[in-house]
């Protein structure tokens, strides 16, 4: 192969594989986006607004500054509430991993409150918080820390003993076997438990915004609220596309690369 023809090769292998990771995705909201048109057009009410409704919406929310205020409000609460959610449970699942006394007495009480559903948690937030910004955030935060805290111990568990032997066999002991060791088999667990935790902390954060009013602080669960207290159907169509492209956005870019960064580590993502 020529020197010029390698960057024209190494473009369309570029191209197919960008091709191979977006087509099926927007094919799938391409048809999402058809069947929807197809309801509203056959739909007599107008309680079924129209794809187009629904970006027309969208777009005079932008144009008034709504529903960008409401984005930024909401992610500043999300960043926070994971990072916090993320650090307590990777520490609880470790510690519960490594001590079985603790993880007999404690686990059953995180499973517990992961089953809880997420608006159990609003009235007991309003309790002691008040409606105000911290209630949002408790939610939040309670509503997603046990899904990291049971993966991380799961997967500190799941470590295949060999690999320890092997360790040890090599020198490692204490702080080094787990550092170089442990941890690092355990990472595609680590992964599996940072996906698990956004999706919960996501969803406790739009039930906490849409049923706390707290005032100063309207994120695009409160933005729900209000466009369904004025009926705007098409308003909460495009409010609700918005939280769902957030939701699509951050997995497919953040999570998802994560983990195929690591599955191409360690030899396990194959790609044609």
């Amino acid at each position: 192969m020529s020197a010029a023809t390698a960057p024209a090769t190494t473009e369309r292998i570029r191209a197919r594989r960008i091709a191979h990771e977006i087509g099926p995705p927007l094919a799938g909201v391409a048809g999402l986006i058809a069947v929807w048109a197809l309801i509203a057009a056959l739909t007599t009410t107008d309680g079924v607004p129209s794809p187009l409704d629904a970006w027309r919406a969208f777009l005079a929310g932008v144009r008034d500054g709504t529903i960008p205020d409401a984005t930024v409000k909401t992610m500043i609460r999300l960043v926070f509430s994971f990072i916090v959610a993320v650090t307590i449970g990777t520490m609880l699942g470790v510690g519960l991993a490594l001590n079985e006394f603790a993880r007999r007495s404690v686990r059953p009480l995180v499973v517990a409150l992961q089953i809880v559903p997420f608006v159990a948690w609003v009235p007991i937030a309003v309790i002691w918080f008040g409606a105000t910004e911290r209630a949002v955030v408790f939610v939040t935060i309670v509503g997603s820390f046990p899904s990291m805290t049971l993966a991380a111990m799961a997967a500190m568990r799941q470590v295949p003993p060999i690999l320890k032997r092997a360790g040890r066999t090599l020198g490692a002991e204490g702080w080094d076997l787990y550092r170089d060791v442990v941890l690092p088999a355990a990472l595609p667990g680590f992964i599996g438990g940072l996906q698990q935790a956004w999706g919960f902390a996501w969803k406790a954060l739009m039930a906490a915004e849409l049923i706390i009013a707290a005032v100063g602080v309207a994120g695009l669960g409160h933005l729900l609220a209000e466009e369904g207290e004025t009926g705007d159907v098409a308003a909460l169509a495009a409010v609700v596309a918005v939280i769902a492209v957030i939701g699509v956005l951050v997995e497919y870019l953040l999570f998802n690369r994560l983990d195929r960064r690591v599955r191409r580590r360690r030899g396990l993502l194959v790609e044609g």
